[in-house]
């Protein structure tokens, strides 16, 4: 008997040449290649006689007998063809198979077969083109009127996520062998869930995920499958709320009076939203125990301005924050705009700038520079109140004396292990920083259900008054030059713009996404080596054809940060009037003189995508366009007319995860999710009763002992899948 846990080298027909081929696909383990799942399967199960096929352009599922085959070789397409005919005693049937001359011994004369595949027409006839095949009783033979066990023809037939060297016939024939050899396998739903739900158990759910006799069997499988994993993710994110509910925070007690001041004192009038947001950020950090908030804003909504309140609550209660950005410039940005609005306020507040290449401090003197070491001293006196920078404020020798909140903006996760790690030296060790995330990628509820289950989630949709809409064209091949002589009146304006431009050869990066986690810096360098091609491939064509007389720079994700800083800065300066970049230009970037946003290939991106591109314009006085350029056809074109009728993000990310599919809409499949709990986050009610059934499993037994296969696989999950 075969064990979950042994390695797929161990397996019968895989051996070392095709072990890695499986790796590939994450496949490492006999347990990895069971729950390797179909994306779909291929209905083979209606047999057709071949007496009744009179056309060409379908596909069907033949059972009869080899009367004829041989090889021929095709000098003018320089390939070996089989052909064989094949009879079931209502007609013949012409077969060609390419490139597989071994099937003339394999399928001699009188062979009985079972083939699947497509009708097509040529000169001689109707045929069927290079089908799947099995062996099965001839027809003379005694047992012809059994109906074999089929794999590959004949039912309903699987078919899986592939990697070059790993087809699904190859893979159906491995899982066919290694299913019968796992016993007593345990099952980590519940047994009274399994009852209560009508779900197949664990073991019947593996058989018919794979082979279903009908496709309700399948879904019934996938159904099971989707909910353990939707609930394997809802324990985890409730018993990380509960552990962090343990732990002890700075009690930082919500002052009104202090923070109406501070509102009323703003050059601007905060929206409904906005002060909803603040409230319940300001509540959270007056609890004895760690705030765990995601503040989800659409673009330009104006987060910074919650974030700065919070910040600046903490401070007045001698506790420090530290204010995290992803890049050097985005952190430059969030000091230029939160110094800018505290210089008029005259609070007596300290903030430094700390990146891998600058360091400033701002504070009763105004702004000034000052060299890291000593800004790290501040910081370690308690000197500082607010402390913006990148990844930089983590390093092991920034210490904080007293660190009460943490903000972190535009990353996917930042939990407790994180946060431990910014305390260090901190006094008082035992209080763990309240954390508050910000993120400008609307996320639908399900996404946040699911993903951040473990986060309270505060929503602005409202923008600011006075914010000018967005104008959205798509641009079909046809109007191209006529949108670039409106770009052209544009720059005439003393306008700027933004170009974006998809990878090159994303076929041949997609359809192997596995290998980010089996090899991530040789894919990540694929990807950005596919970025800068398709950047500087974008750059040459404007610059020599179409502005050969603007000034055109270009930004991409192989540039060291230094010279990233420095397009940026010329860029954001008026010494460039285009800026051509891939999608790496950085979420929230601060340009008010860049009016027009131009997208190329606008239909390889998803919608919420995108938004996210259309929100980098629109900062400024001057009314901004997003031209979404495209080289597809119309039913791509009506999928990009929704970014025309509305600006909400919110609108458009749910129709982007009905459209894409979650995978895509969080891109690369960086939330860790597996693929069915990925499928299923368009099924709210789903998510709803594996949240539900969590919180009583929780309630009931909060260690789990009493579901001790249920832990194991929640353990596992803890191990495998990283958000923070």
């Amino acid at each position: 008997m075969l064990s979950l846990t042994t390695p797929i080298e161990n397996l019968g027909f895989v051996g070392t040449k095709n072990a890695p081929r499986l790796k590939r696909l994450g496949i490492k383990t006999v347990k990895d290649l069971l729950w390797h799942f179909p994306t779909r399967y291929e209905d083979y199960s209606q047999q057709t006689n071949i007496g009744d096929i009179k056309e060409a352009g379908g596909t069907v599922s033949i059972r009869g007998e080899i009367t004829d085959i041989k090889n021929a070789f095709t000098w003018k397409r320089r390939l070996m063809v089989t052909e064989a005919m094949v009879s079931d005693g209502t007609g013949w049937l012409r077969v060609t198979w390419f490139n597989q001359p071994y099937l003339e011994k394999t399928l001699a004369p009188g062979t009985g077969v079972s083939l699947a595949g497509k009708i097509a027409l040529d000169k001689k006839g109707l045929y069927l083109s290079s089908p799947a095949y099995e062996k099965v009783p001839p027809l003379k033979s005694i047992t012809y009127n059994l109906k074999p066990d089929l794999t590959h023809t004949g039912r309903l037939v699987p078919v899986y996520p592939e990697t070059e060297g790993v087809s699904s016939k190859y893979l159906r024939f491995l899982i066919r062998r290694a299913l019968p050899k796992i016993d007593n396998l345990a099952d980590p739903l519940p047994e009274a869930l399994v009852k209560q739900y009508d779900f197949p158990n664990i073991g019947s759910a593996l058989q018919t995920i794979h082979f279903p006799k009908t496709v309700q069997q399948a879904e019934a499988a996938r159904q099971r499958f989707a909910f353990e994993e939707l609930l394997l993710f809802q324990l985890r994110a409730l018993r990380d709320r509960r552990q962090l509910q343990i732990l002890q925070a700075p009690k930082i007690v919500f002052d009104k009076e202090l923070v109406s001041n501070f509102v009323r004192g703003l050059p601007f009038e905060l929206t409904n939203d906005q002060r909803l947001a603040t409230y319940e950020i300001l509540k959270d950090l007056g609890k004895p125990y760690p705030m765990n908030r995601l503040l989800n804003g659409d673009v330009g909504s104006g987060k910074t301005v919650v974030a700065l309140i919070a910040a600046y609550q903490t401070a007045s209660q001698n506790w420090q924050t530290v204010f995290m950005a992803p890049t050097e410039i985005l952190a430059k940005q969030h000091f230029q705009t939160i110094t800018a609005l505290l210089s008029n306020l005259k609070l007596g507040i300290s903030i430094g700038l700390l990146t891998g290449s600058e360091s400033k401090i701002f504070d009763e003197c105004g702004e000034q520079k000052t060299s890291k070491p000593k800004l790290k001293q501040k910081i370690a006196k308690g000197e500082v109140d607010i402390v913006i920078g990148t990844h930089a404020v983590i390093q092991k020798d920034v210490r904080f004396a007293k660190l009460g909140l943490v903000i972190i903006d535009e990353q996917h996760r930042f939990g407790v292990q994180q946060r431990m790690k910014l305390l260090k030296d901190s006094q008082p060790k035992t209080l763990v920083p309240h954390l508050l995330s910000m993120t400008a990628t609307p996320i639908p509820r399900t996404l946040a259900l699911t993903i951040y289950g473990d986060l309270d989630v505060s929503l602005i949709k409202e923008k600011p008054k006075g914010r000018q809409e967005i104008v959205t064209r798509v641009i079909p091949h046809s109007k191209r030059q006529s949108a670039y002589r409106f770009i052209e009146e544009q720059i005439k304006g003393g306008r700027q713009v933004f170009v974006i431009c998809p990878r090159i050869e994303t076929s041949s990066f997609d359809t192997n996404r596995q290998s980010l986690t089996t090899n991530p810096q040789f894919s990540i360098n694929k990807l950005l080596w596919s970025e800068v091609k398709a950047v500087t491939a974008e750059y040459e064509k404007l610059n020599k054809e179409i502005f050969p007389h603007r000034r055109v720079a270009m930004l991409h994700g192989k540039l060291k940060a230094k010279e990233k800083n420095e397009v940026m800065k010329k860029f954001k300066a008026g010494h460039y009037d285009i800026l051509v970049s891939t999608s790496v230009v950085e979420v929230g970037v601060d340009i008010p003189n860049a009016a027009i946003m131009m997208i190329e290939s606008a239909e390889r991106f998803g919608l919420a995508q995108l938004h996210q591109f259309r929100g980098r314009v629109g900062r400024g006085r001057h009314q901004s366009y997003c031209l979404l350029f495209t080289s597809g056809d119309t039913a791509t074109t009506r999928r990009l007319r929704a970014l025309e009728k509305t600006n909400n993000g919110f609108e458009l990310a749910e129709a982007d995860l009905r459209l894409r599919g979650p995978g895509e809409f969080t891109g690369l499949k960086q939330s860790g999710l597996p693929d069915l709990a990925m499928a299923s986050l368009s099924n709210l009610e789903l998510i709803k009763t594996a949240r539900q059934e969590a919180k009583l499993l929780l309630k009931d037994n909060p260690t789990l002992t009493h579901h001790p296969a249920l832990l194991a696989r929640l353990n596992e999950m803890q191990r495998l899948v990283h958000f923070e």
